[in-house]
């Protein structure tokens, strides 16, 4: 929670906040994400409007996962930016505020910032993560890293029905006698 009220309600009023806090659990997607309890920094912008507190910003942190074609540990810096606005709790009454799930409240004078960064770093990140832009993944038949090995090839496979034609071969190429 982030406490607001060193704006005192004054228009124009502006607060500028550094902040290391550590990561919530689950922020991020399931193949990409902060570590919980990891460092994230925070510099913030508070200002105070007439509806409530603009929340302007940038979060920082390090990203672990896997690269989603060869499955390699991915680990790099990560920034996003964010804006919101927070109303006033007494300024809107409780029917409106059930009508509009929206609209982010502060809650006397104190802001929850948690809802914000996790909307703002999941919706930053790449639906399917890579370890490099042209990662060409894993053999489908075997599973070797593609990357590590890029002439790894395999016999081009015999569809069943003329298997039994390709023993017929077989034997014709070691029967010495034709």
């Amino acid at each position: 929670m982030l406490d607001t009220r060193e704006l005192g309600r004054r228009p124009g009023s502006q607060r500028q906040v550094s902040l290391t806090v550590p990561a919530p659990a689950d922020l991020g997607i399931e193949v990409l994400s902060v570590p919980e309890g990891a460092p994230v920094e925070l510099d913030l912008r508070l200002e105070a409007v007439m509806e409530g507190v603009l929340i302007t910003g940038s979060a920082a942190a390090t990203l672990e996962g896997e690269c989603v074609r060869c499955l390699e540990p991915i680990r790099d810096e990560f920034e996003v930016r964010f804006q919101e606005l927070f109303v006033y709790d007494d300024i809107r009454d409780s029917a409106e505020a059930e009508e509009d799930d929206e609209v982010s409240m502060l809650e006397d004078d104190l802001v929850d910032l948690e809802p914000l960064l996790r909307d703002a770093v999941v919706l930053a990140l790449p639906f399917q993560p890579l370890c490099q832009d042209d990662c060409p993944g894993l053999c489908s038949e075997c599973g070797v890293r593609l990357l590590e090995q890029p002439d790894h090839v395999h016999e081009e496979a015999i569809d069943p029905r003329w298997k039994a034609l390709t023993t017929l071969t077989d034997e014709a190429q070691h029967d010495p006698t034709d």
